[in-house]
């Protein structure tokens, strides 16, 4: 491979990341010097306005003010208008979202109550492919529920949905496959279960923040997703759920701890459920975690979401295009069509983990998920064509000198 064609690649890149729309929000962020980080999609980097606000927060609204912040600070209501300022990232109007616990937690409380919405169905569709989490509290949902869960691919669901028919309660599916980075259709999943009298319910965890998600016009009854993937809200970010307004009076969540209570402060002996998407709170939020989650919902201001989109397929093609110039002899797990993808990239190597250390220790942060995937995660605030180009280059040099191969990268920790 000549160098002109490398210096072809990115300077045309470096034209691309003066023309987007994008072009200095990555100044928005706290990155290390000489890192390309392809790891927003597990967690997103620190956005510059979470530090200031978390001081501010210790410092006056915890230290001074002490419990009188929950009145004088709103604390109280932090969990309705973050979920709000998320809203206007996946396309639901005010009032649907809520901050709160995390995506496990959420995920059950989401199955359970859409199962209660439609009695006497019997059956819980889902992804046999679908991020481990969303398998288990599937299963947990469905045996408290007496349910029983069939696992079928999002490609097959909406004939599944059809055969089923009255049998079916909810269909449960991620926007976008956590290791290969598919971006399936639940819209049109979402109409398939409408169709036969069933509900959908969406994991945004991989789309929230990095695709032009759309809740309320693509009909979705119940949503999820993580604060701490392409949101950037930091390690261990509240969750989010969502109820479409049509469902929130008839929702009975199944965790009625006293957050959700229309009264809390009465402390009655009986639950009654808030009023609209209150009453899918539960207990006494992480306030930390939920304002520093506000702060960098920041990062996301002025930019419209097909701008972000459009940035995210823009930055994963000009990867995909310098892996197949340079003759990267990777297969690819990740589509092709740009309909057919998120935010991601994954290819599949039988040392993939070893080559993802190898990577991280040049520079190029990403990560590895079993048997064989490689995972670069695009998050279009602050990733350029330069670094998608680079890291494509850095990736190449890996394999040709065999790196890969040394024996500290075959090292496993905790977290992998």
């Amino acid at each position: 491979m000549s160098d002109d064609v490398i210096d072809d690649l990115l300077a045309r890149a470096s034209d691309l990341d003066a023309r987007s729309p994008l072009s200095g929000t990555r100044e928005r962020f706290v990155l290390p010097d000489g890192v390309i980080y392809l790891d927003g999609n597990s967690l997103g980097a620190l956005p510059r306005t979470v530090g200031p606000v978390l001081a501010r927060v210790v410092e006056h609204e915890w230290g001074d003010r002490l419990i009188r912040s929950w009145n004088e600070a709103d604390w109280w209501g932090a969990q309705t208008r973050v979920g709000d300022r998320i809203g206007r990232l996946v396309g639901a109007a005010a009032g649907q979202i809520v901050v709160t616990d995390s995506t496990s937690v959420n995920l059950y409380k989401a199955i359970v109550g859409a199962a209660r919405l439609r009695p006497g169905r019997r059956v819980v569709l889902t992804d046999p492919a679908s991020f481990p989490t969303d398998l288990y509290l599937a299963e947990a949902a469905a045996r408290v529920e007496g349910l029983e869960v069939r696992r079928v691919s999002p490609a097959d669901a909406p004939q599944a949905i059809a055969a089923l028919g009255p049998d079916l309660a909810v269909a449960a599916y991620s926007s976008v496959d956590y290791a290969t980075g598919e971006l399936w259709d639940l819209e049109r999943i979402t109409s398939a279960a409408h169709d036969v009298g069933a509900l959908a319910c969406w994991d945004l965890c991989h789309s929230a923040g990095a695709v032009d998600v759309r809740l309320d016009a693509g009909g979705a009854d119940v949503a999820v997703g993580c604060g701490y993937k392409y949101l950037n809200g930091g390690p261990g970010a509240p969750s989010f759920i969502y109820v479409a307004a049509r469902h929130q009076d008839a929702f009975d969540q199944p965790l009625t701890g006293w957050f959700g209570h229309a009264n809390p402060f009465e402390m009655a002996r009986e639950y009654v459920p808030a009023s609209g998407i209150d009453r899918l709170r539960v207990g006494t939020p992480p306030m930390l975690s939920v304002l520093a989650l506000e702060a960098a919902l920041e990062a996301f201001d002025g930019l419209s979401m097909a701008d972000v989109r459009a940035q995210s397929l823009s930055l994963t093609s000009i990867f995909r295009e310098a892996v197949a110039t340079l003759g990267v002899g990777l297969a690819l797990a990740t589509p092709a069509a740009d309909r057919q993808r998120g935010s991601q990239v994954s290819l599949r190597h039988p040392e993939a983990f070893a080559v993802v250390q190898a990577l991280i220790a040049r520079g190029v942060i990403g990560d590895y998920r079993e048997p064989d995937i490689v995972r670069l995660g695009f998050a279009p605030l602050y990733v350029t064509h330069v670094d998608a180009v680079t890291a494509a280059q850095q990736l190449n040099e890996v394999l040709d000198s065999r790196e890969h191969e040394r024996p500290e990268f075959a090292t496993r920790h905790a977290v992998t």
